[in-house]
């Protein structure tokens, strides 16, 4: 579980009704409009299934729940794994590493692995693997576009609402008990709107491109080891040119652990590639 987003989630909203109640003297009842949760809730959602297909955006939602739960490996993981191969290579041969794929769980590490036992040219494989690379993000990017444009959406429905409050008020100005629900409805669907889309959309279309960021470079680590097993080359190169991929921190840690372990990792989460 991503302890940040559920961290930032409870946060945000227990404070927003912390103030929301101070300010209303813990009267939270003139915060609530029916009317105004249909206007931003039901216009966003339909704007959004107009401009996708429903099954895109039933995908997005499963994607911001796997981004939620699932962790992606950490660097040390699949950089020791790597250096193992490598070792196991010069020692055995490529053919050696076929049995190593049944401790990996990453699907994308596994097949080009496979790849490598089955003699792929290096060109082809490289070409293989980044394709498979590009089109991760193509669909990382679909699914977090849906995200924010439902953070786009959602004040513009907000300020319909507030048009159509404003309207109901004006029209019934000789009725002084018409003017307060209508003037209700237009402050308030600008205030669900405003909430929806920088408290949940927006938060979460960023955290969709932050987790896509991380996925992407740790594939990229992975292309470039495989790359290197195939070509044969030393296991110690092989870790350096793996570290200049990580930041100084990270490098320092893949250190202590080559010095400490000496051994393989074997990567036992799931990426996110199977989204």
């Amino acid at each position: 579980m991503d302890k940040a987003t559920i961290i930032g989630l409870v946060v945000g909203v227990v404070l927003l009704f912390w103030g929301m109640t101070d300010a209303a003297a813990n009267n939270m009842k003139i915060y609530y409009s029916f009317s105004s949760i249909l206007i931003v809730g039901g216009g966003t959602l339909a704007a959004t299934l107009i401009s996708f297909h429903l099954d895109q955006v039933m995908k997005a939602f499963q994607l911001f729940m796997i981004a939620l739960r699932s962790r992606l490996p950490h660097p040390s993981e699949i950089t020791t794994t790597l250096v193992g191969l490598a070792e196991k290579a010069r020692k055995e041969g490529l053919l050696a590493l076929e049995e190593e794929t049944e401790r990996i769980d990453d699907l994308f590490f596994k097949r080009g692995i496979q790849l490598v036992v089955d003699g792929t040219d290096p060109q082809l494989l490289k070409s293989i693997l980044e394709t498979e690379l590009v089109f991760l993000e193509e669909r990382h990017k679909k699914g977090r576009a849906i995200f924010e444009t439902m953070g786009s959406f959602a004040p513009a429905f907000g300020l319909i609402g507030t048009l159509i409050g404003l309207v109901a008020m004006l029209v019934s100005l000789d009725d002084p008990k018409k003017v307060g629900p209508g003037m209700a409805v237009a402050l308030l669907t600008t205030l669900y709107g405003a909430v929806i889309s920088n408290l949940v959309c927006l938060p979460i279309a960023n955290k969709l491109k932050l987790r896509s960021s991380e996925e992407v470079l740790l594939k990229e680590v992975i292309i470039e080891g495989i790359l290197s097993i195939q070509a044969g080359d030393n296991p110690r190169i092989v870790e350096e040119k793996l570290k200049s991929f990580f930041a100084p921190s990270i490098r320092e840690e893949l250190e202590r652990e080559r010095e400490d372990l000496g051994r393989v990792i074997p990567l036992k989460r799931e990426s996110e590639s199977t989204r």
